[in-house]
């Protein structure tokens, strides 16, 4: 089995995705069906392995009631 290697801002970015995902009570398939979107992938989005393209990360903010702009802002 091969293991990705994930930036530090994929890791942020997961890591906002999942944050807001939980403060919206949404589960990883509620997300995916509302993206169009396989739950494996936004499993490996969270978890830092994968890395969105643009499209997605504009379904992801309309799924998550947020701004690209916000999404991509990490502490």
């Amino acid at each position: 089995m091969t293991f990705l290697k994930s930036s530090p801002i994929q890791k942020k970015l997961g890591e906002k995705i999942r944050e807001k995902r939980l403060e919206i009570g949404m589960t990883q398939e509620e997300l995916a069906d509302k993206t169009g979107l396989h739950r494996t992938y936004i499993s490996g989005l969270e978890s830092g392995t994968r890395n969105p393209a643009l499209k997605n990360l504009n379904k992801l903010s309309k799924a998550l009631k947020i701004s690209i702009d916000s999404l991509m802002k990490f502490k």
